[in-house]
């Protein structure tokens, strides 16, 4: 292995078990590279695998397949060299700031003054000095991940994973810890050769690393990588930043096409699954395109600035909105189709009858519904068959969850009804007369 490899990935696979014991594909074929003196971002939908992945390098979950290596020894548990920041900021609550802190030295069998210098030091290079002695209820929530980042930086590790890191703070308190991080990087204030951000922010991931890399969905695959050759600082907003930030949305936005089928081979199992939105974020969306100053073609990273919603929350609606065949997406822009700026133009009547139109010619898993109620006799069926048909490509609570979008599209469109009490859905009253 070359001296400035830190973390290789060679073929790595991981699977979950479902409901009903059978497994389930999160991460597949895997190939991945962190070099010494690199901040690689990873980027991808829901279901990419993303976090997995990130645990897998920090040895706490095993790979099924493949090989995954640190500093030319296979990852087998939790390496001393290996860090990781979570979302959650996954304090102790009964400990102070400062015991918060040296608990990964006091694990390695530290002195307590040893501990006690070096916890001193890196909660003073931090911006908590002073902060040693409070409780963690006492701080706010930029506070409080400044804490989880002085434990993962007080062991001085050679990589340091941060998973959705800056994600569960305010806007404006995620980009200082953002930019406090990289100063102290670039600065060589600390020890880490190398750095891998999950991130759902693709702003976020542009302004932090040299590499983006950008995971498929279901199962998670390496589907693209960009490169970033700027000095830090970035300027977010400089033209080569904004063009790269458009690139990234461009990558993430493209639909993966379908597999070619081998004759005589089976059918593949239906795509059933259903982004993460809401009818109103629908049409909200659709609407801020169709209005000036889009006037039905937005670039995405401005579509987000103006509707002053996160990414994880934007990306499913994009992808609902082509499901549904009222936009589409190229390069870094959506644009609306001729029959979505129809549906911006029309009335309440008019847009059910258009979505439920579209949501039985596009989306799969309605029109099984519907072509299943319209064969039983009483126009009614039980949830559970479809759930449990659901589970047989996803975990439980994602099915659940796609069942719920599912019945919100349906009522929405009249193609179906669902009686939450009795747990059926069934056919509209008026086509029951």
């Amino acid at each position: 292995m070359a001296d400035n490899i830190l973390v290789q990935l060679e073929g790595v696979g991981k699977s979950f078990k479902r409901a009903d014991g059978a497994p389930r594909r999160v991460l597949d074929g895997v190939d991945f590279t962190l070099r010494e003196g690199e901040i690689v971002a990873m980027l991808g939908k829901s279901g990419s695998g993303k976090s997995t992945l990130l645990r897998i390098v920090a040895g706490l979950i095993p790979l099924d397949a493949g090989r995954a290596v640190y500093l030319g020894q296979p990852i087998t548990g939790p390496a001393p060299g290996v860090a990781m920041v979570f979302q959650s900021f996954a304090l102790f609550p009964w400990l102070t700031v400062q015991q918060n802190v040296e608990l990964g030295l006091e694990a390695q069998g530290v002195p307590a003054a040893e501990r006690e210098r070096r916890a001193d030091d890196v909660l003073e290079m931090i911006g908590l000095a002073g902060f040693g002695g409070a409780l963690p209820r006492e701080l706010s929530g930029g506070m409080r991940q400044r804490v989880g980042i002085a434990r993962a930086l007080v062991t001085n590790p050679d990589v340091l994973l941060m998973d959705e890191a800056f994600s569960a703070l305010d806007v404006l308190t995620g980009e200082t810890l953002r930019d406090d991080i990289l100063a102290l990087w670039d600065s060589k204030q600390i020890p880490t050769r190398g750095i891998v951000v999950v991130s759902h922010n693709i702003e976020e991931a542009v302004m932090m690393a040299d590499r983006i890399v950008i995971l498929s969905s279901d199962p998670g695959r390496i589907a693209s990588e960009v490169r970033i050759d700027l000095p830090r600082p970035r300027d977010v907003d400089s033209p080569r930043v904004r063009a790269l930030v458009d690139q990234v949305y461009g990558l993430m936005t493209t639909r993966k096409a379908p597999a070619p089928v081998a004759v005589g081979a089976p059918a593949p199992h239906p795509d059933y699954r259903l982004p993460d939105t809401d009818i109103s974020r629908i049409e909200a969306v659709l609407e801020l395109i169709a209005q000036p100053p889009f006037d039905g073609r937005a670039d995405l990273p401005q579509l987000a600035e103006e509707a002053e919603l996160p990414d994880e929350e934007l990306f499913p609606t994009y992808e609902a909105l082509t499901m549904l065949g009222l936009a589409h997406v190229e390069g870094g822009d959506i644009m609306l189709t001729p029959l979505g700026m129809r549906y911006a133009g029309a009335d309440q009547a008019q847009r059910q009858e258009i979505f439920g139109r579209q949501l039985l010619a596009n989306v799969p898993l309605a029109a099984r519904i519907r072509h299943a109620l319209t064969e039983e006799e009483k126009g009614t069926l039980s949830r559970e068959p479809v759930i449990k048909q659901l589970e047989e490509t996803m975990k439980e609570d994602e099915a659940r969850r796609t069942f719920g979008v599912a019945v919100e599209w349906g009522r929405y469109g009249e193609v179906y009804e669902y009686d939450l009490n009795l747990k059926l859905l069934k056919l509209p009253e008026m086509e029951l007369r």
